[in-house]
């Protein structure tokens, strides 16, 4: 761990993240070096970065993924540390490793630590000496059908196979019965060899209405290793996270530090150092078990910074730099309640799929409570080549309630054309009765939403829905007779009236 203090730091990624970093970095002192694709050459992260390099063509595999073009920029410029974001290479121990070979610190944990968390299987063998939670299941990868069967006798159907390594919902399939059991086996194998390199897959116990909780983790190197509490993810598509709230409407105190203190023991048991998200599923009796460690920030990381009033960027980089964490668990109190949405160029009437196109309109909410980290301008384009997330919009309120009626605020007011966003889709969620109860779990698109609701052909789901449906349905009556169907409407179909 470095003793050093950081005064140039490199972010290996684009778009929000990129400009979320580099904002603490520069309230820290610190200069900051951006490196973009030819696709974001004009992006705001670039222009806000004290040095910018282009790394190559458009394409992630020729540019954001090859850490050789990086660690030479890092080089060139005399860049003390990288701060990779999420996605790309931050959970890339070879480039980790290069790093450290050219004398560049990585902003983030070891690479032995990520090996082990990166891999399912070698996680619950890394944590199951711990006390924590584990899904009854294979301890290793399945060698074949004959022990597949077998396995999901003992454990009882249904049962879920999983990916040894990656994530997002690949390699992963439920089967209900024996019968079912070759075919979602040798699916599940295939996809995890064309999405990973490695076809391995293990079998676990299916929980029923599952909750997906995870508690954030902060460790410095002296041996403090602290939870920042939870945040509730259960409002997916598929198996992708689109609301994410923190804390969770569900869990008791006493839950929440049993779950807090089976976090510090999944780190402790890798040695973790800086940021790290420990994913648990919750099911129906309240019982908890241990999914993967994330060795990185995530995405909805914000609502754990405004419940708890820290900055964990700057302290991944005090922790970096082999500073101790400024607090104690005993320090650390909830504020209020905090909820995220992702504004991710998908159209939820056509199954969630990416819909690019120019933002002919962009003007994002503003006033008390409200937050929005993105990374485009008006008049930019959605590039084909990335994550299509625009931004992510996050309200803190001092109850639950109040953070809810912010966020269906800040998404009447959030201005946006060119392109169909998940904003429609997440003004239904707070609207609807089961997520205001606090009642949801990860099949909530599965069991109450259905694209006819923003479409103005289902009445079932409420006022949230109607008001969502008549908008949208106005908006595209409005569209010219010879646009094809699927493109953008020229005026916001999220900007809802009441």
């Amino acid at each position: 761990m470095a003793k050093k203090k950081i005064q140039k730091l490199l972010v290996a990624n684009r778009g929000e993240i990129a400009l979320r970093v580099m904002r603490s970095a520069r309230e820290m002192g610190i200069s900051t070096v951006a490196v973009y694709s030819e696709a974001d050459r004009n992006a705001p992260f670039v222009r806000f970065a004290d040095e910018a390099v282009c790394i190559g063509p458009a394409a992630s595999k020729e540019s954001y993924l090859v850490f050789e073009k990086i660690i030479k920029v890092c080089k060139d410029l005399k860049v003390d540390a990288v701060h990779p974001g999420y996605g790309f290479l931050s959970e890339n121990g070879d480039f980790c490793r290069a790093l450290e070979k050219a004398g560049v610190i990585f902003v983030g944990p070891s690479p032995q630590a990520m090996k082990v968390m990166g891999d399912k299987l070698a996680a619950k063998e890394a944590v199951k000496n711990h006390g924590v939670p584990l899904v009854p299941g294979t301890e290793g990868a399945v060698s074949g059908l004959e022990e597949a069967i077998k396995v999901a006798k003992t454990i009882t159907f249904p049962i879920l196979i999983k990916a040894a390594a990656g994530g997002g919902g690949k390699g992963m399939r439920i089967v209900e019965q024996e019968s079912e059991l070759k075919e979602g086996l040798e699916r599940a194998i295939s996809e995890a060899q064309n999405a990973f390199g490695d076809g391995s897959v293990f079998i676990e116990k299916y929980v029923a209405g599952p909750r997906h909780i995870e508690v954030q983790i902060m460790a410095d190197s002296h041996g403090n290793t602290c939870y920042l509490f939870e945040r509730e993810c259960s409002i997916q598509r598929r198996h992708q996270k689109v609301v994410e709230e923190a804390p969770s409407a569900v869990l008791t105190p006493e839950l929440r530090k049993r779950m807090g203190e089976a976090a510090v023991a999944v780190a402790r048991s890798v040695d973790y150092t800086g940021a790290g998200t420990v994913e648990f599923l919750l099911d129906e009796q309240k019982n908890f078990y241990f999914m993967e460690m994330n060795t990185r920030l995530q995405v909805e990381h914000p609502v754990t910074e405004m419940i708890t009033g820290l900055d964990l960027v700057k302290l991944q980089i005090r922790v970096a730099e082999g500073e101790q964490l400024p607090f104690t668990q005993d320090d650390l109190k909830i504020n209020g309640h905090a909820i995220e949405v992702r504004v991710y160029a998908e159209d939820p009437a056509n199954n969630f799929l990416p819909d690019i196109g120019t933002l002919t309109t962009y003007r994002p909410p503003q006033g008390p409570g409200v937050r929005v980290d993105d990374g485009f301008e008006e008049g930019m384009t959605i590039p084909i080549f990335y994550d299509p997330m625009i931004a992510k919009l996050i309200t803190h309120g001092a109850t639950r309630e109040e953070a809810i009626s912010r966020m269906e605020r800040a998404i009447d007011d959030y201005a946006i054309a060119g392109v169909e966003t998940t904003l429609p889709f997440c003004r239904f969620v707070m609207g609807h009765e089961t997520f205001r109860k606090g009642q949801y779990d990860t099949h909530f698109v599965r069991d109450h939403f259905r694209p006819e609701v923003l479409l103005g052909n289902d009445t079932g789901e409420g006022e949230a829905a109607a008001l969502v449906a008549a908008q949208l349905f106005a908006d595209r009556s409005n569209r010219p007779a010879a646009q094809p169907v699927g493109a953008a409407a020229e005026v916001s179909p999220w900007k809802l009236k009441r």
